[in-house]
């Protein structure tokens, strides 16, 4: 049986993935205490696929950003999953880090990353409220346009 978090996500219609494995020398995620941070994920989809490809500001639209940083929060969410067992022993999302893929003048980073913060809040209610840095960056792995990486207060 899901818990309330799954089920809440699943009526939005997403569907958690199987985490990705880390490619090189490092974890998927660290617990430590009460918290637990979660390495960057890419924007894949369900098929393994990158949402978006390319830079911001070049290649790749605000909207499609946007919808590259939702995935990378639905990757993020599945590592917890993998993690706690169950989305509901969250307590708080504390940060979310994310990385855009963009050319050097571009100024919306912030508008790319509401896709990974929106999500939180809709799965969270007041618990995904966070803090947050956007920081754009010349290049990310697989040519991905964005990647996010968390931590989590957990019960």
């Amino acid at each position: 049986m899901t818990g309330t978090i799954e089920q809440k996500l699943t009526a939005q219609g997403i569907t958690l993935p199987e985490p990705a494995s880390p490619v090189a020398n490092y974890v998927g995620f660290v617990r430590t205490g009460n918290l637990l941070v979660v390495s960057g994920q890419l924007c894949f989809d369900l098929e393994g696929k990158l949402v978006a490809k390319g830079k911001l500001g070049a290649d790749v639209s605000i909207e499609q950003g946007a919808a590259a940083a939702r995935a990378c929060a639905v990757n993020l969410l599945a590592q917890l999953k993998a993690a706690l067992g169950d989305l509901d022993k969250v307590v708080r999302v504390v940060r979310l880090g994310g990385f855009i893929n963009c050319t050097p003048d571009f100024p919306d980073a912030p508008k790319v990353m509401n896709g990974a913060s929106d999500l939180m809040v809709a799965a969270f209610g007041d618990k995904g409220r966070h803090a947050r840095t956007t920081i754009g960056v010349a290049s990310l792995p697989a040519h991905a346009a964005v990647e996010v990486e968390g931590l989590f207060e957990v019960a």
